[in-house]
Order: structure tokens, then C-alpha cells, then sequence
């Protein structure tokens, strides 16, 4: 037996100091389950314990989380198997969440996950890009979902449409925004962490980087 094979959302909690109200949690383990039952189907995650799951994808969402305003409009993009939306949508009710994931048997997953979950959030079968102009977003959300020099590429001709762009990444994200200047995809466009915390298992940190045109007032 694997040092974490019998444990419980709760017992990982409670190792990283983390303190939810009973009925997140509760929609935090259905969503594991869901998310678990679905990846032995279709490859959707790595992360298929409670340490992990809490470690990385939860602290991911929690820090994400405060990043973003009471009710804000926000979409998250290349949900995959839907973190960090779906965390995302348990634990700030208040926000108008959209999830967008484009390849189709994903995104099919995704709605039967939201609809056992009881969670008013949209899904979006296709690429982000196609929805700007429909709609506005106060903040694009994404992890894992490409280079920072390939997202500002997608988005380059949208910033009318978006207020910030929120991007976790990992330690090599200089590297990134190295290669997005080189490409010419920075000359318009301000970045910072927004926030580093650690990177649970290594000696290095995650960021989320905030990004947004320059001109405008930072949000």
C-alpha cells in the first residue's frame, strides 16, 4: 500500500493547514471522484490522489481564487479535465464562470461533471478565441495549456474583450516570457506575478502571472 492509497480529501486538508467549509468539501470530493472515474476512461489528469489533488490542483485554484473580484466574469480556458475552473466554481460561488475546452469528448466530460455537480457554469466546446466579441471577461484563467508566447498569440487580437489574462506557471516562466518578447508578443502588453507560492515536492515555486494591455489601468 502506497503511503497515501487510503486516504481521505479530508486527512489532505488538514496536512496542508487547509480549513474549507463542510459543503465545499463535500463538492470537492465528489468532483475528485467524478474527475477519477472519468480518467480511467479518458486521460485527464495525473493527479489521481488526494495528495496531489490538494498539493497542486487545489492550492493552484486557492491561490488563483484571490486573485479575482467579487462576481467578476471570468473564463478558463483548456479546462481539460477541469481544473482549475471547476475548484474554481466550488469555491467562489459568487463568480460568473465560464469553462472552455475545445476538443469535443473533453468538454462532454466536463458538462456531465458540472451537472452531477450542481454548478451554474457554462461550458464552451471550442477555442477560446471564438468567443471573444460575443462575449467579455474580466479575467482569462489557464494551466497547462501552452507557452506563454502561444496563449498571447491566441489573444493578441482580443484584448479588447479581456481584462487580464492569469496564467499559472511554473519556475521556468522567465524562460517563457523570454521567448513571448523574442516573438514580439510582449511590446504591448504589461506582466507581473501576481502570485508565488510553493511548488509542492520541489525546492521551486509556482507563479500566476498577470498579464493586461499597457494603457490600461490594472485590475
Amino acid at each position: 500500500m502506497t503511503e497515501f492509497e487510503s486516504d481521505t480529501l479530508l486527512a489532505a486538508l488538514h496536512r496542508h493547514s487547509i480549513e474549507l467549509p463542510a459543503v465545499q468539501v463535500e463538492q470537492l470530493d465528489h468532483y475528485c471522484q467524478l474527475l477519477w472515474d472519468w480518467n480511467s476512461k479518458l486521460n485527464l489528469t495525473r493527479h489521481t490522489d488526494y495528495e496531489k489533488f490538494v498539493s497542486r490542483d487545489l492550492i493552484d485554484s486557492m491561490e488563483l481564487a484571490k486573485l479575482l473580484g467579487e462576481g467578476e466574469e471570468v473564463l478558463d480556458v483548456g479546462s481539460g479535465g477541469g481544473v482549475p475552473g471547476i475548484p474554481l466554481a466550488i469555491l467562489r460561488p459568487d463568480l460568473q464562470l465560464a469553462l472552455c475546452e475545445s476538443m469535443g469528448k473533453k468538454a462532454a466530460v466536463l458538462e456531465e461533471m458540472v451537472h452531477n455537480l450542481e454548478l451554474q457554469t457554462p461550458i464552451y466546446a471550442c477555442r477560446a478565441e471564438y468567443l471573444m466579441g460575443d462575449f467579455r471577461f474580466d479575467a482569462v484563467t489557464a494551466r497547462a495549456v501552452g507557452p506563454l508566447w502561444k496563449m498571447l498569440k491566441w489573444f493578441d487580437p482580443h484584448w479588447l474583450y479581456i481584462g487580464r489574462l492569469l496564467a499559472i506557471k511554473g519556475p521556468k516562466w522567465p524562460e517563457e516570457r523570454g521567448e513571448a518578447r523574442h516573438r514580439g508578443y510582449m511590446g504591448k502588453l504589461n506582466l507581473r506575478a501576481a502570485a508565488t507560492y510553493p511548488l509542492a515536492g520541489t525546492n521551486s515555486d509556482s507563479v500566476i502571472l498577470k498579464i493586461w494591455p499597457k494603457g490600461r489601468a490594472e485590475q
